[in-house]
This record gives structure tokens, sequence and C-alpha cells, in this order.
């Protein structure tokens, strides 16, 4: 397809150069044509594990849209002197959508979590935007993709979202996505945001763009995680530097 949208290259991953607005609305026209689309929301996480799995590299390459979900790929734009508008993250995404979705009665399948979890997800969706239909879901728990992908094409539903975190959750949409059209988007940990089990950083620190620092502070496990910040920009340092050369 050709995409309605400029893209800026980090580390060969092709990032869509666009508004969260505009985005947004580029996904309604979309749904509302049934065309079949896949999300990629990317960070610098995902950016050097694609860079090391050139298996998941390709799996990127097959999405219709990646989108800049963190300020270090923003970062690394600047660093590269090809600069991006703003961030457009995988939970802004889902909300902006659902909130949509709600006024015109879409249909949704979501996949992924605890079960506990997506019972929360499932009923706090239902409170918030009542408009829309959850056409069916399932955990994140299962042994057979073949039974679940049977269930969401039976569901019909225009909005896929799948929350089992990468790279599991791009394997998977970009195995099944042809199996029926409608928007497939992966969504890592946003099911919890939704649910209330995590809260999402007040916009002081999204505002300061030090989400990290504030999740790094709730959850002091991600510690490891975060150091691939540092690595990564290391390493779009040199790449701009071997292209000014």
């Amino acid at each position: 397809m050709s995409v309605p949208f400029d893209t800026v290259s980090i580390l060969d991953v092709p990032f869509i150069k666009t508004t969260n607005a505009d985005f947004v609305q580029q996904l309604q026209q979309d749904i509302m044509s049934h065309k079949n689309r896949f999300v990629i929301t990317a960070n610098p996480e995902i950016l050097m594990y694609a860079r090391e799995h050139p298996d998941y590299q390709q799996v990127i390459a097959q999405a219709d849209y990646v989108t800049p979900d963190g300020i270090g790929v923003i970062q690394g734009a600047q660093i590269l002197g090809t600069p991006l508008p703003e961030r457009i993250t995988g939970y802004d995404t889902l909300t902006a959508l659902l909130t949509w979705g709600s006024q015109h009665h879409q249909r949704l399948f979501l996949l992924g979590a605890k079960p506990a979890v997506l019972e929360q997800v499932v009923a706090n969706i239902q409170r918030d935007y009542p408009g829309v239909v959850i056409a069916g879901s399932h955990d994140g728990y299962y042994d057979d993709e073949a039974a679940i992908v049977d269930q969401i094409v039976a569901a019909k539903p225009d909005m896929i979202f799948v929350a089992t975190g990468f790279p599991k959750q791009e394997f998977f949409i970009a195995k099944y996505r042809q199996r029926f059209d409608a928007l497939w988007m992966g969504v890592g940990g946003s099911f919890d945001v939704v649910a209330g089990a995590v809260k999402r950083a007040p916009m002081f620190w999204q505002n300061h763009h030090i989400e990290w620092l504030y999740r790094l502070i709730k959850e002091p496990s991600r510690f490891k995680r975060m150091l691939v910040l540092p690595r990564y920009l290391r390493l779009v340092k040199k790449i701009a530097r071997q292209e000014r050369q």
C-alpha cells in the first residue's frame, strides 16, 4: 500500500512523520473502509531487539504504520537531523480509538493480559466507552493460536488490540492478519493501564518527557530494560557521525 505519511528511518525502521491527531484520523478512515492495517508502536527497546533479531525486523517491515512510542525515538530522529513532530504512544492511540469507536459503535476484539486484568479491561471499557461493542476477548494465556484466530474471525471486529507484549504480539499479527480485514494493533502493557492495575505517569512527567523515570521509580524491576536506552542513543549518535563524514 502507499503510506499516506512521509517516514523517517531510525535503525532501518520507518517511522511515520505525523501528529497524533492526523494519525488517528487516518486510522478512522482505514477502519471505516474495512482496510487491513497493522500498527506497531515502537520504542528504543523494540528497535534494539529488531537489530539483533532479523526475523522481528522483517515483521516490522510488514507493518503499515510504525509510530514513535518513546521519547528516545524522538531524540534519535533529532540526532539524525530528521525530526519527528511528536510521540505517538500505543496507549494514547488506543484511548483515542475507543472514544471514536464509542461514537460509531465499533466492534472490538481484545487479546492479552491476565484473566482478572482482562475482565477489568472489559468492564472499564463498557463503562467509559458505552457505544463500543466488545465482540470478543481472550486473555494472553493460550496454547492454541488457531482457535484464537477462529474466534477473532467469527467476532467480525473492526479493531483488534493485542496486548501480549513484544515481540509476541507482532509475530502473531503478522502471521494471522490476512485472515480478517480490520485494524490489528499491538498495545503492549496498555491493558494494565486501562484496567487500573498500572498507573500512567501524571501529565507533568509526560510533558517533561520523563515518563520513563516515573515508571522506573514505580517499577524498579524495569532497571535492566532501561539500560537499553543509553546503548541505543550511543548507536544513533555513531550512525549520525558516520553519515556526516
